[in-house]
This record gives C-alpha cells, structure tokens and sequence, in this order.
C-alpha cells in the first residue's frame, strides 16, 4: 500500500524523535518533535524514515559488531547469519528482542508511542532556552497533521505555557479540522511547495498538488490577514524541483497569492543511506542515479535558484 492511501491514525502518532536545541526549524532555539507519517511519498525525503505510520527496524551495519546475539534472541528466525545483515524483514514480527540484545545500537526501533503528556513533559525541560532565545516548539515530521487530534492537543498544551509554536507541512491536510483544531493553537506555519505540475507532483510524491495548492492559498490568505506567519518553502531537488522553470511556476503561484517571502532548502543526499537502513529498496532506482543526486548541492546552484524568486520580487530568507 503506498503510504498516500493512508489515513490518519485512529490513536496518536508514533514519535519518531524530539530533538532539542534546534536552530534550522523556527526562530530561536527549539525542540522539534518528529511524528511517523506522511500522506505524501515524496521519493527524495530526507526523512524516509517518517514516512510510514508504523514501527519499523533500523539495522545499520557500521555499527554491528557481529556478536550474534540478535540472531539468538530472535524467536522468528528473522535473523540467521552473525550480524543483522542477514535480516529477512519478511519474517520479522518487529517483536523488537533483537533490539533489547544489540550491545551496539546496530538494530534500533523506529517510533516510539508517547501521549500527549509525555512529550510535554520530554519538552518542557527546554522552556528557559525557548523564553532566553525566542524559541519554541516545532512540530514537523513526516507531516504532524496527518494527526491533527494529538496535534491540536499537543498545540494546546504549549500555548498554556506560553511557549511558541511551529507546524511543519507539506500542505496536503483537511482544511476544515485544521481550521477548527489547529489554527488557534499555532503560531507560524512552515509550508512546502514542491512541484507545480501537477503530473510530476504525483509522479515524483504520490499525490497531484492540487490540494497542496488549495491549502496553501488558504495559508497565504491568513498570513495577509494577520493571522498566523506563514513561510513557504521550497526542498530542492536537483533536476526536479530545482528546475527553473519549477522554481519560476512557484515564484509566479506566490506572487499571485500575495506572498512576500520564501526559504530554499538545499538538496540533502543523506536520505539515500537513511532508505538502507529500514529495509526499503530505494525509491526509483533512477533518482539515486540521476547526477547530482549523489552530492550536496553547490553554492552556486542554490544562488541560482535564490536569483530567480528574487527576479520575481520575493524575499529569500
């Protein structure tokens, strides 16, 4: 099942992470609390491990010291050689023992299931850092609202501390449960813009754009009115989204709607090793070989990119 057919969680989200002392997500120093799950199925994401709403195993093999001990607590015989490199994920049970025995960390869980109460209280610690340097809480993923019942909670919970409060999107979201659960509860949205042709959008993410599109204007519309900071943002890919002609339909779509500004986020090809490490087969096999693909993008190419939102008359921040 591709992960774009899959609908929210009845329950709350597994956690994937909450980082603290985060720069690059919002103003100030945050703490950002990484949820599994994402409607869309971008084929690049840096994050491949957030993708699906399920627990997963991490095996990564620069860390295993080939002891065996996973193999023998392994009651599946999923594990058979010395190390995880002979998983067969086919017959794992994620029962997890495995990970309970690794001396190295070479065979990890991927999400963990936490309450409400139990990321405020992993993330309230941090509360002098966020009034000391402007900073806050950030919710990204995955997309954190493809939960937008834990969300609005979470939300909820740090507005009554008077802490800042970010979302991360990808834009594809029901805008009537936003609305109503989340709007008044956030502060300042970051939005992703990717491709505007609609057939290279579910191509390349598993969905068309429209909806992403919708939502967006919608965004552009509140920011205009002064309720909410919005921030458009574009991943880029190199030969995809960064593509002038992508990034001239992006700035023309902002420009329209009234937006003023816009972030570019350079092409990270960590994501690559990221997909081994959770058993998935990479993502069309002709991404990882297209050029460029391989390498973190120049300089040059990123102001390239910068040149053109500015030709157009937005700011790049």
């Amino acid at each position: 099942m591709r992960f774009s057919q899959r609908t929210e969680r009845s329950q709350g989200p597994l956690v994937l992470d909450i980082k603290g002392n985060a720069l690059d997500d919002g103003p100030g120093i945050r703490s950002v609390v990484f949820m599994k799950g994402c409607p869309l199925d971008c084929l690049w994401c840096h994050n491949p491990e957030s993708k699906d709403p399920l627990m997963q195993l991490s095996f990564d093999g620069e860390k295993c010291v080939g002891c065996g001990d996973c193999a023998g607590a392994c009651s599946e015989g999923a594990i058979t050689g010395a190390s995880g490199q002979s998983l067969d994920r086919s017959l794992c049970s994620l029962c997890l023992a495995c990970t309970q025995v690794c001396p190295s960390r070479a065979l990890e869980p991927v999400g963990k299931a936490m309450t409400v109460d139990e990321v405020v209280e992993a993330v309230i610690k941090d509360h002098p850092f966020f009034e000391a340097s402007g900073g806050g809480v950030t919710l990204s993923g995955g997309e954190p609202l493809f939960h937008l019942s834990f969300c609005s909670e979470l939300l909820k919970a740090f507005q009554a501390r008077n802490i800042h409060t970010l979302v991360e999107t990808c834009g594809h979201f029901n805008w009537s449960r936003f609305e109503r659960d989340v709007l008044p509860h956030v502060d300042t949205v970051y939005c992703d813009i990717k491709l505007m042709d609609p057939h290279q959008h579910l191509r390349y993410c598993g969905v068309t754009n429209q909806l992403v599109l919708e939502n967006l204007k919608r965004l552009l519309a509140l920011s205009r009115e002064g309720a909410l900071e919005l921030l458009p943002r574009i991943p880029l890919i190199p030969g995809l989204t960064a593509r002038r002609s992508n990034i001239e339909g992006i700035a023309s779509f902002l420009m329209a709607h009234g937006g003023e500004t816009v972030q570019v986020m350079p092409y990270n090809p960590l994501w690559v090793d990221k997909c081994r490490k959770i058993g998935g087969e990479l993502p069309l096999k002709r991404l990882s070989e297209r050029e460029g693909l391989g390498r973190f993008m120049e300089k040059a190419e990123i102001e390239c990119v910068t040149e053109i939102l500015e030709a157009s008359g937005l700011a790049v921040v």
